[in-house]
């Protein structure tokens, strides 16, 4: 399974979601995790913020480097989890419609609790709540996936 995470920069949220969902969902296997934005500058680093909280709780960024949103990317994902609803609407106009989820209502949130903040330009603390809150998703995506892989769907 391909899964595709999505942002607008691909430098803070989805670059840490991508970590964090690679993390959670070895388990499984056979599961390739990456990510892209709808805005992003080919080749930029992880912001620095998101890198210094990544780097806080064990999770090494540095060899990120964000990719430009297109259809060749988005027709190679499986899955496609966006961080807010003008990333999805993004995934679709790109040919993902069907695929294409907010990460946190695949995660099991409603409404306005399905989208992430974006933390950029943001302290440190607006990075670890970030953070703290992707794991909180990632952990919901991974537990999801399993039922779903595992037929196990309570």
């Amino acid at each position: 399974m391909n899964i595709l995470v999505v942002c607008t920069g691909n430098t803070c949220r989805s670059a840490m979601a991508e970590a964090l969902l690679r993390s959670a969902l070895q388990p499984m296997g056979n599961v390739r995790v990456t990510s892209a934005g709808t805005g992003a500058w080919d080749g930029a680093p992880a912001s620095e913020g998101a890198y210094l909280v990544a780097l806080e709780r064990g999770l090494d960024l540095s060899g990120h480097r964000a990719r430009m949103l297109n259809r060749e990317i988005v027709a190679s994902a499986d899955l496609i989890l966006t961080m807010s609803r003008h990333h999805a609407a993004r995934v679709a106009d790109l040919g993902g419609a069907g695929r294409v989820h907010l990460l946190g209502e695949f995660a099991g949130r409603a409404g306005a609790l399905a989208e992430v903040s974006d933390p950029f330009g943001g302290d440190l603390d607006e990075y670890r709540e970030t953070y703290e809150e992707l794991a909180e998703l990632a952990a919901g995506v991974a537990a999801r996936l399993t039922a779903e892989h595992t037929g196990d769907q309570r």
